[in-house]
């Protein structure tokens, strides 16, 4: 499993980075058999959300650190040193560029895009 991860450097410039998630089998419900879970995130809230078709949300940087999983629609996010990737449903980006000129996202197609944001304590 990976994730997204847009991050801004030193300078305010937003990037991209593809994050791998390494597991290790937990016994998380016993007496069910152990699974295989990641490190765990601290989180504040869980907020879910709907974006209009056609949304186009300029310039900004995220308002906080969080992932967000996208459910259904279609997403291009563009990062400040150029690069732009498309989102699906089954996505799941971690925004922790919280300063700089921040990361440019448009609701592609005519369906809205459906997701949980789950902001992290820092």
């Amino acid at each position: 499993m990976k994730y997204t991860r847009i991050y801004a450097d030193a300078t305010g410039e937003s990037h991209f980075e593809d994050v791998m998630v390494h597991f290790s089998p937990v016994e998380y419900a016993p007496p069910a058999m152990p699974i295989n879970m990641s490190a765990p995130f601290k989180s504040e809230r869980t907020i879910m959300c709907s974006i209009p078709s056609e949304w186009l949300g300029d310039w900004h940087p995220s308002p906080h650190k969080q992932f967000f999983m996208q459910t259904s629609g279609r997403l291009e996010v563009e990062t400040s040193d150029g690069e732009k990737r498309n989102f699906s449903p089954g996505s799941i980006i971690l925004l922790e560029d919280t300063f700089g000129k921040g990361h440019l996202t448009r609701a592609m197609g005519y369906a809205s895009v459906h997701g949980v944001f789950i902001q992290l304590k820092d």
